[in-house]
């Protein structure tokens, strides 16, 4: 193990219940990423989705690849020429739900960057669970200087 919950926690700008990523296993700096989520039948959105089934929502699925995209650009930061940015999530494409992800079941996510520029970088990520790809996403990632997302106040 890379990364247990503790510092995906401090290392994600997301906090829980909004947290998709419980440990980071395998990481190859500037390349690739695995992490873990176990799927626990306490999730707050089972009850919502659905009543009579419940299933992960695909969104959130694409949620924890993107968390696994953020854990890999941020434990690589001297690999990348944007060291110390906020990692956003800027696109993403050709995402497709092949299965349904129950309570009980693991999600193991991996990410590969498929492109890097100077700030940003296109990444493939997948999600599995014993060993059937249950999402597929591509995401284009992009590092921001800190303090350049911010809210605007309203027009008068």
């Amino acid at each position: 193990m890379i990364l247990d919950f503790e510092g995906v926690r401090r290392l994600l700008p997301q906090g829980p219940p909004f947290l998709f990523i419980d440990r980071v296993l395998e990481l190859e700096k500037g390349r690739s990423i695995v992490c873990k989520k176990n799927v626990s039948g306490a999730e707050p959105y089972f009850p919502g989705h659905f009543p009579e089934l419940a299933v992960m929502p695909g969104a959130l699925i694409g949620e924890a690849i993107a968390q696994a995209a953020i854990l890999l650009f941020r434990l690589s930061e001297e690999e990348n020429r944007a060291a110390g940015g906020r990692v956003f999530v800027i696109g993403t494409t050709r995402t497709r739900f092949l299965q349904p992800v129950f309570p009980g079941d693991t999600l193991f996510i991996t990410v590969q960057v498929d492109k890097l520029f100077s700030a940003s970088a296109m990444v493939s990520g997948r999600a599995e669970v014993d060993g059937r790809v249950v999402t597929r996403s591509t995401l284009t990632m992009s590092v921001l200087p800190p303090g350049a997302l911010q809210k605007k106040p309203p027009e008068p």
